[in-house]
This record gives C-alpha cells, sequence and structure tokens, in this order.
C-alpha cells in the first residue's frame, strides 16, 4: 500500500511499503549504500557541490545543522543570538572531540573559515559563505560573528562549512583525500577512499549526537540506475539512492524493498553561455565554423525555453516524477514567486524567435551534461536535443561521468572562460534561505564579495544585484524575501538560465531498513536506520 503524508512545507511526500517486512532490526552491522556519483574530493572545502557536502556530513559537522526539511538545529554550536543588527554571538558545545582527540574550540572554527574560502584550485568556492564576515574568538565556547551591514542568514551561511580541526589548517586537498587531515566531529570517521570503487567509513564511537548503529559504511558509486536497483535486489548493497523511474513500479511490488520518496527542491536547468567571451566552438553554423554565442540574444534564450515540451519530459522521460520548473523554488518554499509558471511549450513561436534574433535558419550546438548524476540525465539531455533540433538548433549531446562533468563545468572558477556554451545541471538550495541561489548563480561575478561563484554564463544584470544585495541587508526576512522574489522574477524572465523541472527524489532499501527523508534529495548516511 502506499501512505500519504504532507511534509511541514506542505509537500506531498509518499512511502510505498511492501507486503511483509521483518520488524526485527538487522543481524549485520555493517552497510553497503550505492550512490549514483562519488564525491570529486574528500575535501569538505574543495568544492560546494552536492554530492561533496552531503558526504562531508558523515565525517564533519557544521556550527548549525538542519533538520529533514531544512530547519535549523544545533550543531558546533548549541546556540546563536543576535547581538545587535550586524552581530551575532554561538556559544559552542561543550566537550566535543576531534577524530583524532583533538578537543573542539572557538579557536578552530576561525582557522576553518580561513582556509575553507581560500582552498587552491577550488572549482566552487564556500566563500560565498564567508566573505564580508569577522570571526571574533570571546572565549573556548564563544564565538561573535560580524558583518558590515545587517545580515539575517548569517546562521544559514554557517550551516555550510564543515568545521577542522586548527592543526591542519594548511593542510593540501590530497591530506584530506587520503584521510592524513580528515578528522572531524561527525558521526563516522574516515577510513579509505579508492576513487571509482569504494569509499569506507566507520562509526564514531565518542561522536556527541545520537550513536550510530552501523559499525562501517560502505559507499559504492553506480552511476546506472537500473545496475543500482539490480545491486539492491541482488543483496549486493543495502540502500540506494535514485530509483530510475522505469525500475519503480517493479520495486514497489517487491516485498522485500521499501521505496522512499519526496517532492524536493532540486531543480534541473540549463545554462546559455550570453557573452562575446571566445570559447571552445561548441555553437558553430551549419557548415561548423564557430561564430559568437547566440545566446546573447534573450529571443534566442527564449527560443530553447519554449522549444521544451517540460511535460512530456515528465511523463514520458521521468515517468511522472518531475513537476515542469519556471523557477528555482518549487511552490510552497521560501523565495518563490507566484508570478512565475513553466514556459508552455510552443515551437512556432519559438521558430519566429530565432528569425527575429537573426538566425531563421538556426546554427549547431553541442550541449554537455553528466551522466547519471540525476535521475534520466542522458535521457532528458536527448529529449531536449531533439527538441531543439525541430526548430532549427541542430542539437547534439556530449556527456560524461558526473565528477570529470563538474570539473569541466567550473573550470576556471570566478573571473574565468567557460568550458561549455549549453550545460545541463541541477541545484538543489542546500542552506535553505531564499538568497543562496540568486548570489550563486544569478549576481555579476565578484569574486571578491563572494558573489556569483557558480555564474557561468555570464549574466549580469545592476538591477537584480542590488535587490540581492538589498535583500541580503534587511534583518526583516519578510522585506528581504519581497526583494529576492523581484530579483527571481526579473532574472527568470530574462533567462538568466533555463529551468527544466524539479525532481521527485527516490530511495529504497532492503527489508529492515528505513530511511528519513524530506526536502532535499541528498541522500545522509546518518539518516540511513534499521527499523527497531
Amino acid at each position: 500500500m502506499t501512505k500519504s503524508i504532507l511534509n511541514p512545507r506542505g509537500f506531498l511526500s509518499a512511502l510505498a511499503v511492501g507486503f511483509a517486512f521483518s520488524t526485527s532490526p538487522l543481524m549485520a552491522a555493517d552497510l553497503t549504500v550505492a550512490l549514483a556519483a562519488e564525491p570529486t574530493s574528500m575535501d569538505p572545502h574543495y568544492q560546494n557541490l552536492t554530492i561533496n557536502n552531503s558526504m562531508a556530513t558523515q565525517v564533519y559537522n557544521a556550527l548549525v545543522l538542519q533538520d529533514v526539511n531544512q530547519k535549523l538545529i544545533p550543531g558546533l554550536a548549541v546556540s546563536w543570538t543576535p547581538v545587535d543588527d550586524r552581530t551575532w554571538e554561538f556559544k559552542l558545545r561543550p566537550g566535543v572531540k576531534f577524530h583524532n582527540g583533538a578537543a573542539f574550540a572557538a579557536e578552530d572554527v576561525v582557522a576553518t573559515m580561513k582556509r575553507a574560502a581560500n582552498v587552491p584550485n577550488s572549482p566552487s568556492s564556500f566563500a560565498t559563505f564567508i566573505k564580508g564576515k569577522t570571526f571574533e574568538v570571546i572565549n573556548d565556547l564563544t564565538l561573535r560573528v560580524s558583518t558590515k551591514k545587517p545580515y539575517p542568514f548569517t546562521p544559514n551561511d554557517m550551516s555550510r562549512i564543515a568545521i577542522i580541526d586548527s592543526a591542519f589548517v594548511d593542510a593540501t586537498t590530497e591530506d584530506f583525500n587520503t584521510g592524513k587531515a580528515s578528522f572531524g566531529t561527525g558521526p563516522f570517521t574516515f577510513s579509505k577512499w579508492l576513487p571509482g570503487d569504494t569509499l569506507k567509513l566507520t562509526r564514531n564511537e565518542a561522536y556527541w549526537g545520537s550513536a550510530m548503529e552501523w559499525d562501517s559504511v560502505t559507499v559504492r558509486p553506480i552511476g546506472d540506475g537500473t545496475t543500482r536497483a539490480a545491486a539492491l535486489i541482488a543483496g549486493d548493497v543495502d540502500f540506494i539512492e535514485r530509483v530510475a523511474p522505469s525500475d519503480l513500479p517493479s520495486l514497489e511490488k517487491r516485498s522485500d524493498v521499501t521505496i522512499f520518496k519526496s517532492v524536493s527542491n532540486r531543480l534541473l536547468y540549463l545554462t546559455l553561455h550570453m557573452t562575446e567571451e571566445p570559447i571552445k566552438p561548441y555553437v558553430t553554423d551549419h557548415d561548423g565554423k564557430p561564430i559568437v554565442s547566440p545566446f546573447r540574444d534573450i529571443r534566442v534564450r527564449q527560443a530553447v525555453s519554449l522549444a521544451i515540451h517540460r511535460q512530456a519530459i515528465a511523463d514520458r522521460v521521468m515517468d511522472g516524477l518531475s513537476a515542469p520548473a519556471g523557477q528555482f523554488s518549487p511552490k510552497g518554499y521560501i523565495g518563490y514567486s507566484a508570478s512565475l509558471s513553466p514556459d508552455k511549450y510552443d515551437p512556432k513561436r519559438a521558430k519566429e524567435l530565432l528569425a527575429e534574433a537573426g538566425y531563421k535558419d538556426g546554427f549547431k550546438l553541442t550541449i554537455h551534461g553528466p551522466a547519471g548524476r540525476y535521475s534520466n540525465d542522458t535521457r532528458i539531455l536527448e529529449a531536449v536535443a531533439q527538441m531543439l533540433s525541430r526548430i532549427g538548433i541542430e542539437t547534439s549531446v556530449e556527456t560524461m561521468p558526473a565528477s570529470v562533468f563538474f570539473k569541466r563545468f567550473s573550470r576556471g572558477g570566478p573571473n574565468k572562460k567557460p568550458e561549455f556554451t549549453v550545460a545541463m545541471s541541477g541545484y538543489a538550495n542546500g542552506s535553505g534561505e531564499p538568497s543562496h541561489p540568486l548570489r550563486i548563480f544569478i549576481h555579476t561575478k565578484q569574486k571578491e564579495r563572494g558573489y556569483g561563484p557558480g555564474n557561468r554564463n555570464g549574466y549580469s544584470n545592476a538591477k537584480v544585484d542590488k535587490l540581492i544585495e538589498d535583500g541580503r541587508a534587511s534583518m526583516d526576512i519578510a522585506v528581504g524575501e519581497k526583494a529576492f522574489i523581484q530579483a527571481t522574477d526579473i532574472a527568470m524572465r530574462e533567462y538568466a538560465l533555463v529551468p527544466i523541472h524539479h525532481e521527485i527524489a527516490t530511495w529504497a532499501a532492503r527489508d529492515g531498513i528505513t530511511y528519513e527523508h524530506g526536502a532535499l534529495d541528498s541522500t545522509f548516511i546518518h539518516n540511513v536506520r534499521a527499523k527497531k
């Protein structure tokens, strides 16, 4: 049967239950998990990437944690209070030790912030959460964080930075990848990582929070959804994420498998390069001669959006496990604009817009994306390519492993030339506050201020920038949200990026395992539990 409930944000969640489950705890104390992709690094500060961040929460803690619906809860800080409009005071948790036995104190936070903002060769820096903040140690268990202007989201930002032992502030990314410096305060300790093969975690016996029941966890990257499902059925793994839509009906019928579903805030979108910067010739005329990006013209960007049949993708590619999108947030989330809706499929108007922009005969395009990172990502790209080809944009697809794609997608970092002309990626609001996607993806790139690290297409609008900055400076969250919604309205109508859909997240577990899930589609291994 299927039990439907409304989660705290008002979204439909369903737990499809099998027919004959054991109620006794699992005999084995080891857990094997199959993920759709693996981290690009075990350095918690190397790259602000969803898979990296969710894995980092197993080994490290932030000052502030989030529950499954992104409500802020105590972490290494037991409380946080505004002292004035520009200063927050954090009271730190006493008695916490790092995995190497070192005591946690305020100086570790200060050292962490210095490192996290300046990791060499970071493809997507955490500096955006740190820039403009001053950290002051009051005593070992009291820290103050000050900003130049009033800023209500300091606690949200502090939920994004994994705290490390200050003794390793100068450690390299490789030191963290090999385990030499990987000493956090999280529920599991890092054992070893063989990229492309396995990642091993061990229970932290001295964890300050709820004890984990698994002695050890083995994480395996399995990019193909059907292969992940087969591994679960065969007993090779105990828990999988991102159940392939085509496999979902058969798994739901099994009495030895439990399916978990949540409408997520994961957005799949296209970036369209819109500046005159010379990049690799992934856009050419029909004879193969490179041309300056046509996406500088808003009419061409709109044509792309109108050419995408989002509902057909939801029905035929996603088997109903997606909702067409027209903005970052789904309905019900903070930052959602009621005035925006997904573009309706209109290939006739798309062709007219191309002609108006001077591309009556279209052009040739290669779009890029990850293979296996998102549900049916390759099939979605192929469907989008067919839809664009129908309006005269002769489109081919190039995919690659997620770890390779994101390194290339982020190559060069802020203020550097992009790697791709058009690319498909995903985004989930990890901080739970509405300015996050705007300051990361929409604001004009300003590396020194921490703005626009994910702005990979060159979008820039001074009015939008000001709205984002004004909203982030207001201690009145309602006033700030109004500015963010106005910025969203402008940016989406200018096609700063092209939304495709929000995913419905899925997980599956063998009999005897349960999973606490919510707004985020990330997999948090510490929420995988044995049924009692």
